[in-house]
């Protein structure tokens, strides 16, 4: 039996097993950096199959690395598993939280992780059986939501010496990822004045919220001279407790993103003057609290070329009348206009001009070829900082109806049913016949390479954290 046959006979063989520990995650849902049961649940699987475990990367107690064979060339496969705060949900049509308040899968990472976890365990038997050499590692990334696992795991050196790194994400069709996302820097603003009586007093105050108002306005005023693709969003953390009592401490929190890293650089600096002058005009103090940082995505031409052949090859996904109806059931509580925008993104997405008739398709079974100009998604992600390391090759599969709003309790619904089941065993098996090919096809792996290195224009990845931040 052929290597690719080993594979797919492994996944399908193991359907059941890999359905079951993506429902358990989706079952036990914890939100970023304190994702014990996924993490542990991952990781002896792995290390039942002779994986071996390394804990904490990035300074992380949920990040692990499972690594099996030896020798060159080393293909990465990214895990993610936590979820959203605010998103539990029960696998319905209409909004029915598990637990009040609670976390739930609105992000699909129950099925991104054990997709992954499937594929490096279903090539290392292929492997084995065809004496194939060379090194599998599964990355098990905490805290993919707030934008921090890998760029710590990245500041930490982990991704390296790969040759190549192999993802993907939960979504509402199949296709390649091709497009690039907008880099982004997650800080915080923190002013410290005195306290005083707002009503007594109040010259004897100095107040931590007038330097918050004073930079937002600032930063407003800022809007009109950055690149026009640039966001700057914010919000104010903490503002006082009390309208009798002058604030002596008040925080606001900002992202920033632009389509390149060095926008984002630029911005930053700028925002740091306007902090010092908030400061400087309010009579207070300040001081900078960086969360995060991360890339914008480097697209690569062969990574993406090899992952479509896969699934085109594939092309097994396919969708009972039940699911169809529990798709279209949770279509009715999207808000207005979901449907037709999710149409649109695939329609931009894709090199085929799509029959308008898809609209009225919930679950789509086509793999579509993408576009060589796709749009660039408003979103970060951190998987861009492997990008800029290792050839990075990204695809998405169905496992939510089209038009699915991101984040939502409708995502948490879908992610738990039949429907995301279904997309990560395809998900699975295209990853891992593509890291067969990497493995075994030395000129697709330097055709990779040559297009990494194009797309980088002789810039080398250098961390956006400073030496001080810490996984939080």
């Amino acid at each position: 039996m052929d290597a690719k046959q080993i594979i797919l006979d492994h996944i399908n063989n193991q359907d059941e097993e890999l359905s079951y520990i993506a429902k358990e995650i989706w079952n036990n849902p914890q939100v970023a950096l304190e994702e014990e049961f996924a993490a542990k649940l991952l990781s002896e699987k792995l290390e039942a199959e002779g994986f071996s475990i390394e804990w904490g990367a990035g300074g992380m107690p949920t990040a692990f690395i499972a690594e099996w064979g030896e020798g060159t060339p080393i293909i990465g496969f990214l895990g993610e598993y936590d979820a959203l705060p605010g998103l539990s949900q029960e696998m319905t049509t209409d909004r029915s939280p598990i637990e009040a308040g609670g976390p739930g899968h609105g992000c699909g990472h129950n099925l991104f992780g054990t997709a992954c976890m499937g594929s490096v365990i279903a090539l290392k038997e292929a492997m084995q059986q065809g004496d194939i050499s060379g090194t599998i590692r599964f990355y098990g990334c905490p805290a993919e939501e707030t934008l921090v696992g890998k760029t710590f795991m990245a500041r930490d050196g982990v991704f390296d010496d790969l040759d190549a790194a192999i993802s993907w994400h939960p979504g509402s069709t199949n296709i390649v990822w091709s497009g690039s996302s907008l880099a982004l820097n997650s800080f915080k603003v923190n002013f410290h004045g005195v306290a005083s009586h707002a009503g007594g007093a109040p010259w004897l105050g100095r107040s931590a919220l007038d330097g918050v108002m004073l930079m937002d306005v600032g930063v407003n005023y800022l809007r009109e001279h950055i690149h026009p693709s640039s966001r700057i969003h914010s919000v104010v953390t903490s503002g006082g407790q009390a309208p009798n009592v002058v604030p002596a401490y008040a925080q606001v929190w900002y992202f920033v993103r632009a389509p390149r890293r060095d926008l984002v650089d630029e911005i930053y600096e700028r925002m740091l003057d306007i902090a010092k002058g908030a400061a400087l005009m309010s009579g207070t103090t300040h001081d900078i609290e960086f969360i995060t940082g991360c890339y914008d995505l480097l697209p690569n031409d062969t990574m993406s070329k090899l992952l479509y052949d896969k699934m085109a090859e594939i092309n097994d996904i396919s969708f009972t009348d039940q699911e169809r109806k529990f798709a279209k059931d949770l279509q009715a509580s999207f808000p207005e206009g979901s449907v037709s925008r999710g149409f649109d993104w695939m329609q931009d997405s894709s090199s085929l001009d799509l029959s308008k008739d898809l609209i009225d398709d919930p679950l789509w079974e086509q793999v579509l070829p993408h576009s060589d100009t796709p749009p660039l998604m408003g979103g970060s992600t951190e998987v861009a900082d492997v990008s800029w390391i290792t050839p990075t090759g990204q695809i998405t599969t169905t496992c939510w109806p089209l038009g699915t709003p991101g984040h939502s309790w409708q995502t948490v619904a879908s992610s738990g049913s039949s429907i995301g089941a279904k997309g990560m065993i395809f998900a699975s098996k295209a990853m891992a016949l593509a890291g067969l090919e990497l493995l075994t096809d030395a000129d697709v792996l330097a055709q990779a390479k040559a297009d990494f290195e194009k797309a980088k224009d002789g810039k080398d990845y250098v961390t956006p954290l400073p030496p001080e931040a810490t996984p939080k």
